[in-house]
């Protein structure tokens, strides 16, 4: 029988995008589910994606998180991290959520999270990775088919986030294993964005996977963006709530 597992990244404090990804995938029963990082920021309600959390980890998820990582804007806005940020948008933006955040908030960050950006697990017999980023950079250089970032022969499967865009894809490592064909075969996952696609597509996204047949299914969900859009103060620039219309 197969087994559900959920998979979700860079939420961004996106309410709307978050409730209509459970919505859609209320009729499925989950043995897992795997989370990795940007819970916070870019949003405007970065406490009630924290609050929905603990909630479902005494609900319905309960003893379900498996994976529950930082991204770089947990390291970001907790940590005060700006140096690695590109512009002072982003800074503005981040000390913006800094304030917002309530102290429970910031436990949950700081004691319900794996701060490192990176986690090994274990799931029906296969070794997994779970990484915000890359072995290359935890949280500020995402994986992708044309530049994996790092060594990742070890593993059977590895998830990642922080790019925004969804892909599932596998690459063969040359191993001396005569029984492989001295191949071996490592499944990369990326379930795309919740709150903030970058991939053109405005849609909510997330991954259901399944084992043990290794199916990877991609999903994208209409949610109410401009009732997101419309929560931004005056002080956050436009871009980041005119970004999500379109998904860039």
């Amino acid at each position: 029988m197969e087994e559900k597992y959920l998979v979700l990244s860079d939420i961004h404090g996106n309410v709307s995008a978050f409730d209509s990804v459970l919505e859609d995938c209320s009729d499925v029963d989950f043995n897992g589910v795997i989370l990795l990082g940007d819970l916070i920021d870019y949003g405007m309600r970065s406490n009630d994606i924290v609050q929905k959390l603990m909630d479902l980890a005494k609900g319905a998820w309960k003893d379900k998180i498996l994976v529950n990582i930082w991204g770089n804007h947990e390291k970001l806005v907790v940590d005060k991290d700006l140096e690695r940020l590109s512009s002072d948008r982003g800074r503005v933006m981040a000390r913006y959520t800094a304030q917002q955040l309530t102290e429970e908030s910031v436990d949950y960050i700081n004691n319900c999270m794996n701060k490192a950006g990176i986690q090994e697990f274990e799931l029906k017999g296969l070794k997994c990775l779970a990484v915000h980023g890359s072995l290359e950079d935890n949280y500020w250089k995402a994986i992708g088919p044309d530049n994996l970032r790092g060594e990742y022969v070890d593993y059977d499967m590895v998830f990642g986030g922080h790019s925004h865009y969804s892909h599932c894809f596998t690459h063969f490592y040359p191993v001396e294993d005569p029984e492989l064909r001295n191949k071996k075969a490592v499944t990369f996952v990326n379930p795309g964005s919740v709150g903030q696609p970058r991939n053109q597509n405005p849609c909510a996204q997330y991954a259901i996977l399944s084992l043990p047949s290794r199916t990877v299914e991609l999903r994208a969900v209409e949610y109410d963006i401009e009732y997101e859009q419309s929560l931004f103060p005056d002080e956050i620039d436009v871009f980041y709530k005119k970004r999500l219309t379109r998904g860039v």
